[in-house]
């Protein structure tokens, strides 16, 4: 296509394992140090910095200073969610870069994407929010309901917002091959569950590790969570 936007220099950068590496280490919404990211890639510190300088000229990632310390992000949620996209292509195509491992099926049942859950557990809660009466979905389109309003502020998740990010968004889970919720409910909504114990995200790792408790309360709200779903 001669008209429009070029993807052709945003594949190249997501085509080179060490770049895919660090942008699916910044997939759990934090900031890591070029040093954090070099080890997540396998490669040496000058060879990261090459890499991260390429992102952050693609518009992939965003660099933060403190001290002495170079921080890095992705640059948005849209980064986000084409990440996860292009991993839902990947799995589908049967493209796994390792055997699944002890860590797979904890990865598949409850991770953060971003700032959001994900997984069996995250698409779980979509379907009890719909099926609940709280979300309306159109045929993709979610929309909060006035019982979906109410049951946010019982829950303690506030909705004021800045910007043009959705309240209610889908976004397309690749381990299940079907939606999560995203956007502002989204992320309240796990934001909350930290808050109230009911889980945590696992240091260094993207699963969302919830306690037997935690579990028990989440499923009395939402619904059960099924057993970790497959390749």
């Amino acid at each position: 296509m001669r008209l429009g936007p070029d993807i052709t220099r945003i594949a190249a950068l997501l085509g080179d394992p060490a770049r895919a590496n660090m942008l699916s280490a910044l997939m759990s919404g934090e900031a890591l140090t070029a040093g954090e990211l070099a080890r997540e890639a396998g490669v040496t510190a000058q060879t990261a910095s090459s890499h991260l300088a390429q992102l952050e000229a693609g518009g992939l990632l965003t660099r933060r200073i403190q001290g002495r310390h170079n921080y890095f992000t992705l640059a948005g949620r849209d980064v986000a969610e084409a990440m996860e996209h292009l991993a839902l292509l990947a799995d589908r195509a049967g493209h796994m870069r390792t055997r699944p491992g002890p860590r797979d099926p904890a990865l598949r049942r409850a991770r953060v994407c971003y700032d959001h859950l994900a997984g069996d557990a995250g698409v779980a809660m979509l379907d009890a929010l719909i099926s609940q009466g709280r979300i309306a979905d159109h045929e993709g389109a979610l929309a909060l309901t006035d019982a979906g309003r109410a049951f946010a502020r019982d829950f303690g998740v506030c909705l004021e917002t800045t910007g043009r990010r959705p309240l209610c968004k889908a976004c397309l889970d690749w381990s299940v091959r079907r939606s999560h919720l995203a956007g502002v409910l989204g992320a309240g909504l796990l934001a909350r569950i930290y808050e109230l114990g009911w889980a945590r995200r696992l240091d260094g790792t993207r699963i969302v590790a919830f306690s037997a408790p935690g579990l028990r309360a989440f499923e009395q709200t939402f619904g059960p969570v099924p057993a970790a779903s497959g390749a």
